[in-house]
């Protein structure tokens, strides 16, 4: 097997790893692999993980990578606030909420934070098609829960508004009774409380009619 075979059969997965390499190429030689990093081929992302060097790189790219590279995983807090227009820029890093221990790596495509959360909060979650793939990332309100979940520094209004988080935005597209039903759920007071705050500072910003 040489390497225009397994760029034929592979090139489908914009990130890959060994398992899978070997679900297609029983007895794959691993040194392989070592080679065509060599030769510039190829390129590891971290342990068991590579991906095509010539691989064009966009945000849903990184975030499908993302979740590949510690599963379960979806894409949420910074990332996903700047996915939904929360945040007026995209983040340094890409940020996920995890079942597994908080844990973060730094590949050549960049900066991977992963923050732990209990299974049962393990929801709210939406697949976003992207070239024939999927991707997980949270639905706008449970990004707000994630972050206010994980965030206990958050006290007063003004937080958010050192935060940069777009309250108008937030008006026109937040449901709020699906974040108080994510929130009744989890049943935790110090969320509740940061939820007051966060609602105290969006009904400083009415929701503007588009229609």
């Amino acid at each position: 097997m040489n390497y225009r075979q397994f760029y034929d059969e592979m090139n489908a997965f914009p990130v890959f790893s060994i398992r899978e390499i070997e679900k297609h190429f029983p007895g794959f030689d691993s040194r392989r692999l070592v080679e065509w990093q060599e030769k510039g081929y190829i390129q590891k992302l971290r342990n068991r993980y590579y991906y095509f060097a010539g691989n064009s790189v966009n945000e849903q790219y990184l975030f499908f990578a993302a979740n590949k590279l510690y599963s379960p995983s979806y894409v949420s807090l910074e990332s996903a606030l700047s996915w939904h227009g929360f945040i007026p820029e995209n983040t340094f890093q890409i940020t996920s909420c995890s079942s597994r221990k908080t844990q973060s790596f730094e590949t050549p495509l960049g900066s991977f934070k992963y923050r732990s959360i209990k299974s049962a909060l393990f929801f709210g979650y939406q697949l976003v098609e992207w070239n024939n793939h999927h991707f997980a990332i949270a639905e706008p309100e449970k990004t707000v829960i994630d972050y206010l979940y994980l965030h206990h520094e958050i006290d007063d209004p003004d937080d958010f508004e050192s935060l940069r988080w777009n309250s108008t935005e937030m008006n026109n597209s937040l449901s709020m009774k699906r974040i108080d039903t994510y929130a009744s759920y989890i049943g935790s007071k110090a969320l509740l409380t940061r939820l007051n705050i966060l609602k105290e500072y969006l009904n400083a910003t009415p929701a503007q009619n588009t229609t």
